[in-house]
């Protein structure tokens, strides 16, 4: 390509980025002229100078109109005085003896940085988005669903967008699953309907994908939270290698304010590959729906060999499962839950025993009554079964992976393998000798309000400013577009 031809296409990048700034110019004119009834493509072109098709050809929609000026505005923001385009109209100039000082248009007082959030009390509009919500059931859906309830206590209110509100399709290699589609523009609805505050997103699913492309379309801050080795669960699934994963989650993670993660172990890991601003969340659990087995309370493993050794979770591949069927234990293995694995588990450990899927009291009940809680797992970031087993008094097994390896070095309710692969057998041998009484006396310190609080602490709430005026008008044209046109 010749010289001539780079010079003219680099002049026709100029001119359509002149003409872009002339039409958002005009956008925010009539943005800050008061009330707005209607975005008018015709008005807009009229005061940006330039033709109605000229608009449509930048902006096919109102919603990318409105993006886009939203993005421009926090860019406006950000940039020194000199540096910002002037407005349509001038103002008149300033008597050459006096600098006035400089005032900054609604849109550019928007963005300015908020003051830290120090009081968790104070209540908040939070929009949590997230693809992993009753009815599954898994340690994500436990947590998010007890801090949701506890910071509605706090006096937050909370909208979660959730699975079941769309249509789905179920998750290959696990059905259980459901996952969203065509989630979009039902979630940019949401987000203009609830006017939040602070943005959550908690997975990395359709729904978390949609939050995010709204977040950073319209340059919203908001936090993510890592819940589940997602790299690790793809590759024990298919062949694909981790680094794929750690691409796409980094990706993912990278424009969240704050990543949140629930232990020391996870950090160090994910910094070592490469994320970043992350930050700590606890996690709690409920000591009075798990606790001990109370005098008089049946044995619901009366008429199994004991010891009885334990495992609450999912029945998958990533589970490792495998690893605790495999030892040479005495007594019962016993297996709570369902999955994708379970029937050939079943098949192939005949003297396990498989319950299926238990809740409410009778999960309680199993917890109570077991002598060992084994967690095998080496891809989960925390592990909430964990605590609830030590609510329950039964004492833990575990490899030293994430989320073990953060609780039960020197709490007296566990015991850990001497590596990833080796020393399970003994961890167990080891647990069934502790004190019941002092393992549910470790439990007792983690606290779901503690949770809760830490998770406010770890948001990013939208600046103070105009935001309120901000949602109202995007909620209004959103009003006026879907009113049917009298006849």
């Amino acid at each position: 390509m010749s010289e001539d031809d780079n010079a003219a296409g680099d002049a026709r990048d100029r001119q359509k980025a002149a003409t872009r700034d002339q039409i958002l110019r005009a956008v925010g004119a009539r943005l800050e002229a008061g009330p707005l009834d209607e975005l008018s493509f015709a008005e807009i072109a009229k005061d940006a100078g330039v033709g109605e098709r000229t608009v449509y050809r930048h902006f096919p929609t109102r919603e990318a109109l409105l993006g886009a000026f939203f993005a421009w505005a926090q860019a406006q923001a950000t940039l020194p005085l000199a540096e910002r385009v002037q407005p349509s109209t001038p103002a008149p100039a300033p008597e050459p003896v006096a600098q006035p000082t400089p005032v900054r248009s609604p849109a550019q007082r928007m963005w300015e940085p908020a003051a830290p959030v120090d009081d968790v009390q104070r209540p908040m509009r939070i929009l949590l988005a997230t693809d992993a919500w009753e009815p599954q059931v898994n340690g994500v859906v436990r947590t998010l669903t007890r801090v949701v309830r506890e910071l509605r206590e706090l006096g937050h209110e909370v909208e979660v967008i959730r699975p079941d509100q769309f249509k789905t399709l179920p998750l290959p290699t696990y059905p259980e699953i459901k996952v969203a589609i065509g989630a979009y523009e039902p979630v940019q609805e949401r987000f203009k309907a609830f006017e939040p505050e602070a943005i959550h997103i908690a997975t990395e699913g359709p729904i978390g994908l949609a939050a995010r492309r709204i977040c950073v379309e319209w340059k919203l801050p908001f936090t993510t939270s890592y819940h589940t080795r997602f790299p690790e669960y793809v590759s024990a699934r298919l062949p694909v290698p981790l680094s794929v994963g750690y691409t796409y989650m980094r990706w993912f993670h990278r424009p969240s304010g704050r990543l949140m993660v629930a232990t020391p172990t996870m950090r160090d890991e994910l910094t070592r590959h490469g994320f970043r601003n992350i930050s700590s969340w606890s996690r709690g659990v409920d000591t009075e729906m798990f606790h001990p087995r109370h005098e008089g309370d049946p044995d619901i493993f009366a008429h199994l060999p004991k010891p009885i050794f334990l495992y609450v979770g999912r029945v998958a591949v990533e589970k490792n499962i495998e690893a605790f069927l495999g030892l040479d234990l005495p007594g019962t293995k016993v297996v709570v839950g369902d999955g994708p694995q379970k029937d050939e588990l079943a098949e192939r450990y005949r003297s396990a025993v498989f319950t299926g899927s238990k809740f409410g009291e009778e999960l309680s009940a199993h917890f109570a009554c077991a002598d060992v809680f084994v967690f095998p797992s080496l891809t989960d970031t925390f592990g909430l079964v964990i605590l609830e087993a030590m609510a329950s008094g039964t004492p833990v097994a575990a490899y030293p992976a994430p989320g073990p390896i953060d609780i039960i070095p020197g709490s007296g309710a566990g015991a850990l393998a001497t590596s990833a692969t080796e020393g399970l057998k003994e961890a167990c041998m080891e647990a069934l000798a502790l004190d019941r009484k002092a393992v549910r006396a470790f439990a007792e310190t983690f606290s779901w309000k503690a949770c809760a609080e830490d998770f406010v602490r770890n948001l990013q709430p939208y600046p103070e400013p105009e935001k309120t005026r901000f949602w109202r008008r995007l909620r209004r044209l959103a009003r006026v577009r879907r009113r049917p046109k009298a006849a």
